[in-house]
């Protein structure tokens, strides 16, 4: 079942929403005569947001719609008509555009590590280049805020988080798509309405302080709710005085109106002051008045570092409701995504390519590439991954060698395990062949994936770095290249 029968997310045409130098390199190619040269092209990252040990992949359902509805508009055409920098060859060209490349990318959910292919796209090279920027931007945007909510998550030990961060996203896209990457991360819902109509994930909510304000009195306030909601009754406590006010209107409420319907009370949430110190006072008063099932909710500019250190120090939550520092990753808002040609083709004959840099980490991997992740038999832990050229096969009644690729006298053999292929092919010759899971159980899928990761990876501070290493003909290839052009630039 698909996730949404509400399709606001096809109401924009954003073929158009590319760099305006994917349109000027588009005219050059065909202009040139190599605008069907078929090209491969990996997207990748280089580094693991807030120095983690790995990220979750997301966004690849919002790739699916954009490549499938891609289509220039006359009123595209005559803009770029007016710019005069493209030839009438071109503008036809664009007036009769059909996507047709093959892509293939890791599934969401799936833990990922620097520098694999997350995204290959394989075609006429003008379509290719046309599609880098929403690539990068859907994938970069997505996988960093689903990284950055696992991270909060995890360190939240089990309890709950809702993601609160709508009114402090950078923009629409980015309140309604950050939402969904959360659930994917694993926040347990969301307070974006529109997330929870378009992608069936849970949207919660009760009241804000103005609702408090409103009222004479805090108690009038609350029992307005309470009688209004008995069933999930939560009240915010901390609009005057957590402890002096707040928690003892609360009480009175729940004893007059819940309990004689006899229903307990769902919760109190705290969005202000020392959350721990008033967390623990909270729960003391709670339960001294038979209240120990009602939880404690907390919110107020929260990360994993401060739910880490609230809950070492014994703070009695419940719950965490998580904003602007999960919904704009604010510790480090760039995930540094990048699209590289990797290898051509002629005559059906795959030539790899490469970029050198001075900088080891941008030196890229060429050729048409797939990735092995390698589990442990016995323990189901992955172990490393392998990228490897497109056919290789991994034996696994055989032992593996693996090996660093820069430092490749550090090497270790693998026995008794077993691999899995994680590019997936997602469109063949321009047509979708994949149907996306639902977010829920994208969600699932990544909780799942992520407990097969060493406690060292998981870990916040210093994580091991989890081995991404390339297969023996790949590695050969890369050398070789790297070879060639040394020889070209000798004096």
């Amino acid at each position: 079942m698909k996730d949404t029968n509400f399709d606001v997310k096809n109401e924009r045409n954003l073929t158009m929403l590319m760099d305006f130098y994917e349109l000027t390199m588009g005219n050059g190619y065909l202009k040139s005569g190599v605008g069907d040269k078929i090209a491969y092209f990996d997207m990748y990252f280089r580094r693991v947001p807030d120095g983690g040990g790995y990220c979750i992949m997301s966004g690849v359902d919002q790739l699916i719609d954009y490549l499938s509805h891609l289509k220039f508009t006359e009123e595209d055409i005559e803009y770029l008509r007016g710019k005069k920098q493209f030839s009438e060859e071109f503008l036809d060209y664009l007036k009769n555009f059909e996507f047709s490349c093959d892509v293939w990318a890791i599934p969401e959910g799936n833990p990922v590590f620097p520098n694999e292919p997350l995204v290959s796209v394989r075609g006429p090279v003008i379509e290719a280049q046309f599609i880098e920027t929403m690539i990068l931007l859907t994938i970069n945007h997505q996988t960093l805020i689903a990284t950055k909510a696992n991270r909060i998550c995890r360190a939240a030990q089990g309890r709950p988080v809702m993601e609160f961060g709508s009114r402090r996203a950078q923009g629409y896209d980015g309140a309604i798509y950050g939402a969904r990457a959360a659930v994917i991360g694993g926040c347990s819902s969301t307070a974006c309405t529109i997330a929870d109509k378009m992608f069936n994930v849970p949207a919660v909510g009760t009241m804000a302080h103005s609702w408090v304000q409103l009222y004479d009195t805090e108690y009038d306030a609350f029992k307005a709710w309470a009688e209004i909601y008995p069933h999930n009754c939560v009240l915010l406590i901390d609009t005057y005085n957590v402890l002096k006010s707040g928690i003892l209107n609360a009480i009175k409420v729940f004893d007059e109106v819940l309990k004689p319907l006899g229903i307990q009370p769902a919760g109190v949430r705290i969005d202000s002051g020392d959350i721990t110190y008033l967390s623990k006072e909270c729960r003391k008063i709670l339960d001294e008045a038979g209240y120990k099932e009602c939880k404690i909710i907390i919110s107020n500019s929260l990360d994993e570092h401060i739910i880490s250190d609230v809950i070492a120090q014994g703070a009695a939550v419940d719950s965490f409701g998580v904003g602007e520092r999960l919904i704009t990753a604010k510790s480090e808002p760039v995930f540094g995504g990048v699209y590289k040609l990797v290898a051509i083709e002629e005559n059906e004959v795959i030539i790899p390519k490469i970029k050198i840099s001075e900088n080891q980490e941008k030196i890229t991997n060429p050729g048409f590439k797939t990735i092995y992740r390698i589990f442990d038999k016995d323990t189901d832990k992955a172990l490393a991954d392998v990228i490897s050229l497109r056919g290789e096969i991994i034996d696994e009644s055989k032992p593996l060698e693996i090996f660093d690729p820069i430092y490749t006298w550090k090497r270790k053999t693998l026995t008794n395990y077993h691999v899995k292929e994680l590019l997936v092919q997602i469109f063949d010759k321009g047509k979708v062949v994949y149907k996306s899971p639902s977010v829920m159980d994208i969600r699932e899928y990544a909780q799942k994936e992520t407990k097969k990761l060493w406690a060292e990876v998981l870990r916040f501070e210093n994580p091991h770095t989890f081995y991404v290493d390339l297969s023996q003909k790949l590695w050969n290839m890369k050398q070789k290249l790297l070879h060639s052009y040394s020889h070209q630039f000798k004096k």
